[in-house]
């Protein structure tokens, strides 16, 4: 089993949901989050000028098995993609096990 984590932006949220949904990732827990991106310079919009340096993200977590990693870290990557700096990031862990509490399964049946 995999741990996926995605740092995306916060506008592309909707677009990577429901490209997971089409994919029948149906389960991932996530949260908005601040960061502090690499761009140190600040930005001036209408005469206002702000600094990038904490950056609005949202962060999600799922747990898939080891053939779903591909398909599923290649969704995201399409559906939250603008091409621009700031996209965000993607890390994968190995997960050595996963329980469902409610009926005790564990493993794959865990995650299912």
């Amino acid at each position: 089993m995999k741990k996926i984590e995605a740092i995306i932006r916060k506008s592309k949220f909707d677009e990577v949901k429901k490209a997971l949904h089409q994919i029948e990732v149906n389960f991932f827990s996530y949260w908005d989050v601040t960061g502090v991106g690499n761009e140190k310079q600040g930005h001036v919009y209408r005469g206002i000028s702000y600094s990038t340096s904490d950056i609005q993200r949202r962060y999600l977590t799922i747990v898939v098995s080891d053939e779903f990693l591909e398909k599923t870290v290649s969704t995201i990557l399409e559906a939250s993609s603008t091409g621009n700096v700031g996209d965000g990031k993607i890390f994968v862990s190995d997960v050595s096990e996963a329980y469902r509490i409610r009926t005790k399964e564990s493993g794959q049946a865990g995650i299912n």
